[in-house]
């Protein structure tokens, strides 16, 4: 979709076709095209049915805001979750002046203006500008939000009370986990953080720790169980200089450290796995803590206990059998105990899962979950079951 395509969509006629391509969201792409060409050039009609399709793909993101919002493919699947951005924008107080400095299709621009900031909005992209534009006029919140096209680079953060960033991790060649492949780059990122009396930094999780600036607060953000980003707070937003957070989406339980050491011990009847947040911001202990578990192993972030501890913070799995890792024995194990459904988890282990779930040639009605770990430096394997809360 090119940018005057798009603009055509926001024409009386362009509404008409974008109805038309809603409504005919199911049928065979083909009927669905020429029964549209019938009334709207191809330019349009095309425009139209992906502009459809891609709400269809955005609700699981934005809920019934997609109904009315607009997109680009690498919008959609860029932007972040409406729950995310709402938790981010909690933390603004209404009536600060923000610049957004790569706004994309406006999900967190939207967060913000809803959250009562005035927002002021730049990309490097006319067609994403457009969009984002589009949006705002959509949801009813131009009277708090602007757009422009703009180089995040040219962008002077000293005169607003917050510098928003959410830099874009993708490449010509695909996602890239290099800050500084980052666009903008990272050089330009800490340029901008440094005249800025405030920021918030939308970043990869996986950011290595050199990464984040001193003194900043580092947040790593959940939703339902995976990682979706980690945050870095500066200035009067940051809760503390060099704080470390873990939050939980939805629901909004955070963990901090506490000071807590794990302990390493044998392996018991419970293995708790995490919430990555948890994992990612190096809180591993507090969660330990929690259950009143230790480490099996002291590098590897499985908690085991001999009690059914509850905690939102981790799943746990009853540990059924344990054995030095073989694939004839973990075989011949699962057969014993008729497993046909294995779920697979790892971690600081080599095996290819794929390939081991082929050689193993499971079949039975029983389900199990294994666990490819390290026990006191020794590869092993775990037969568990999923062990739900009290």
């Amino acid at each position: 979709m090119d940018h005057d395509a798009f603009l055509a969509l926001l024409t009386p006629r362009g509404q008409r076709a974008l109805a038309e391509a809603v409504e005919l969201m199911g049928a065979d792409p083909v009927v669905a095209a020429t029964r549209m060409r019938k009334s709207h050039d191809a330019a349009l009609t095309s425009a139209a049915l992906t502009q459809a399709t891609l709400r269809e793909r955005a609700v699981a993101k934005f809920g019934d805001d997609a109904a009315s919002m607009y997109f680009t493919p690498h919008g959609v699947e860029q932007a972040t979750r409406r729950e995310v951005a709402e938790h981010r924008a909690a933390r603004f107080r209404p009536g600060q002046r923000v610049i957004d400095v790569c706004c994309g299709i406006g999900g967190d621009l939207i967060a913000l203006a809803r959250a009562g900031c005035q927002v002021d909005a730049v990309d490097a992209d006319p067609l994403t500008v457009a969009v984002a534009r589009a949006n705002i006029d959509a949801l009813g919140l131009s009277d708090l939000a602007t757009v422009r096209t703009a180089d995040a680079a040219t962008v002077d953060p000293s005169g607003y009370d917050v510098l928003f960033a959410d830099p874009a991790r993708r490449t010509a060649r695909g996602r890239t986990f290099d800050p500084n492949a980052y666009s903008p780059p990272w050089p330009v990122v800490l340029d901008l953080l440094g005249r800025a009396p405030a920021a918030c930094l939308k970043v990869a999780p996986g950011i290595p720790y050199e990464f984040i600036p001193e003194g900043a607060e580092a947040e790593w953000v959940s939703h339902r169980g995976e990682v979706k980003e980690a945050v870095v707070w500066t200035g009067r937003l940051s809760g503390g200089a060099g704080l470390r957070r873990a939050t939980r989406l939805p629901g909004g339980s955070t963990l901090t450290p506490t000071g807590a050491e794990a302990r390493v011990g044998p392996l018991g009847r419970f293995v708790y796995e995490p919430d990555g947040a948890a994992i990612r911001a190096h809180l591993v202990a507090e969660v330990a803590e929690r259950v009143g578990g230790r480490l099996a192993d002291p590098l590897i972030a499985y908690i085991t206990g001999d009690d059914p501890l509850d905690t939102e913070w981790a799943s746990r799995y009853e540990v059924h059998e344990a054995m030095p890792f073989s694939v004839k024995r973990l075989r011949a194990a699962l057969r014993a105990r008729q497993v046909g459904n294995a779920t697979i988890k790892k971690r600081a282990s080599a095996v290819d899962i794929e390939r081991l779930r082929r050689d193993l040639r499971l079949s039975g009605d029983k389900s199990a979950v294994v666990i490819l770990t390290r026990i006191i430096d020794r590869p092993s394997a775990l037969i568990c079951t999923p062990s739900r809360p009290a």
